[in-house]
């Protein structure tokens, strides 16, 4: 499916891959300060926080898959199929449709610090957006330049864990994904050395052996795993060329690529966008499964004190540069 990443260089990066197959129109979308939001259990705000993502537009309102808002806080929802449990309305709460938990809480809050504020408040309902768009089952990684957290809205009720990989893929339940880290330890960046057995002359054949024994299959468990040793072990310089293209390497260790994830009838799940926003200043770029070519758009170029949505819709094909 999906995975969710952080970085930190002399700027904060937040992004994600989305894994799927088959795209639903999602576009770059900018939402300045003034656009009239309209929350369905919690009434509506004329003035807060601008944002910019991926999202899917129906009826004028921006669907976010993922966004950041002005203030360098990212937040971004992957599928928590069969795990995700929504309610109904809770009196006294703050009750939030799971399509308008992004842009509600960017709308408001700077920080990770201020989201855990607010969350302990809300609850998450089943209300979906129409009668023909069912409501999908996520869960949610939230992140700013100082620290990350996942949010889980499960049968037990709204869980928030913090999140020191700064990385999200999707089942099964984040706390377990943390927890089979530790099956991992022995995982290193450097060539491996004997610990199988004194008694056996064994030693590293060819360069290039670090992280053996990484998991490379494409279940999010996986994912997971890899994608917090790519992130942890990066190196890179400080630059936003060298920081953009990092972050993209990173999540180029879990891409999918067409034919290897076979779901039956001729659909093959495949990373139809990686993302890579610069939080820091709202640049926010990606590439798409036929275009590796990097797009971005920066939000501060558009009228952020504005009430209506600024849309760039996905460069999809890509050109071959030819150099003779």
């Amino acid at each position: 499916m999906c995975t969710a990443a952080t970085y930190k260089t002399k700027d904060f990066y937040f992004g994600r891959t989305l894994d799927y197959d088959c795209s639903y129109g999602e576009e770059v979308t900018v939402t300045p300060r003034n656009y009239p939001f309209s929350f369905r259990h919690s009434g509506s705000g004329k003035s807060h926080y601008a944002m910019i993502g991926i999202a899917h537009v129906a009826d004028g309102f921006p669907l976010y898959y993922d966004a950041v808002n002005e203030k360098g806080l990212g937040m971004a929802g992957l599928n928590f199929v069969g795990n995700a449990r929504y309610i109904k309305e809770i009196p006294g709460k703050t009750n939030l449709a799971q399509f308008e938990f992004i842009p509600w809480l960017l709308c408001r809050c700077a920080s990770v610090k201020e989201a855990r504020k607010v969350l302990t408040g809300i609850s998450i309902t089943d209300t979906p957006f129409r009668g023909d768009m069912p409501v999908a089952q996520l869960h949610w990684i939230i992140a700013d330049e100082c620290e990350a957290i996942t949010v889980e809205a499960v049968k037990e009720g709204l869980s928030v864990y913090d999140n020191p990989a700064g990385i999200l893929t999707n089942n099964p339940p984040f706390k377990e994904q943390i927890f089979n880290l530790n099956n991992y330890m022995h995982l290193s960046a450097k060539p491996p050395v004997n610990l199988f057995s004194g008694r056996l002359s064994l030693s590293a054949y060819s360069r290039g052996m670090g992280a053996i024994g990484l998991p490379g299959d494409l279940s999010s468990q996986s994912r997971f795993v890899r994608a917090a040793f790519t992130k942890l072990n990066s190196v890179s310089g400080s630059s936003e060329n060298e920081s953009v293209s990092q972050f993209f390497h990173i999540l180029g260790a879990v891409g999918q690529t067409r034919g290897c994830c076979d779901l039956g009838g001729g659909k093959y799940e495949i990373t139809i966008y990686t993302s890579c926003c610069n939080a820091s200043k709202g640049i926010y770029y990606y590439t798409t499964y036929d275009n590796s070519q990097i797009t971005g758009v920066d939000m501060r170029r558009e009228n952020l004190d504005g009430s209506a949505l600024s849309r760039f819709p996905l460069i999809l094909n890509g050109q071959i540069r030819m150099q003779n």
